[in-house]
């Protein structure tokens, strides 16, 4: 068990890292960026690191012939499947820092795409979403680990490599375990 201390930590803007024995469905190797977070009102993040292969333009008529047609969609988590997010994100290499635009409209996202031509721009399809101190309960059965955003490995790695990636860079241990077969009798 993790001692997460008195005070919790706000985790708003980092990236929570399925642990490799985590075997919900719904999480399993999932990588999600959390925007919002208080231990008093729960979180709010979308699952980075599922792509569904489909764009907007497949989804919706309206975006086939707009700047936004090609945006990609991602399984943002179990929460409310059928409803949309978009969001946007740039990483400034030389600030380290990272801007992100949750929940925005499609006019935003098509005036962000004109002003910052390489704003990494997704639609989400549904959320992950914790109650009241569940976050920190599961934080502290170990089920996620937590990390700080990085736009370079946002940049360069997707789906089950960027978790890979993620907890490679956490711990060796963690490592190994990402890099177990699901099936110990087939190693």
């Amino acid at each position: 068990m993790r001692d997460l201390g008195d005070n919790p930590p706000n985790l708003s803007g980092n990236l929570l890292i399925a642990h490799p024995g985590l075997l919900d469905p719904n999480f399993k190797r999932s990588v999600i960026l959390i925007s919002a977070h208080t231990v008093d009102n729960g979180a709010l993040g979308v699952v980075i690191n599922r792509p569904l292969n489909k764009t907007l333009g497949d989804l919706r008529s309206e975006f086939a012939i707009s700047p936004l047609a090609e945006v990609p969609l991602f399984y943002g988590g179990p929460v409310n499947n059928e409803q949309m997010i978009l969001s946007a994100w740039n990483w400034d290499e030389k600030n380290q820092s990272f801007k992100l635009y949750f929940g925005i409209t499609a006019d935003k996202v098509e005036a962000l795409i004109f002003k910052e031509p390489n704003i990494e721009v997704r639609g989400f399809m549904g959320h992950a979403g914790w109650t009241e101190c569940q976050l920190e309960g599961e934080l502290k059965q170990n089920a996620w680990e937590v990390s700080a955003l990085d736009g370079n490995i946002l940049k360069n790695s997707s789906g089950i490599n960027l978790w890979k990636k993620l907890l490679t860079n956490i711990s060796p241990e963690l490592k190994l375990l990402a890099d177990a077969p699901d099936d110990p009798s087939i190693n």
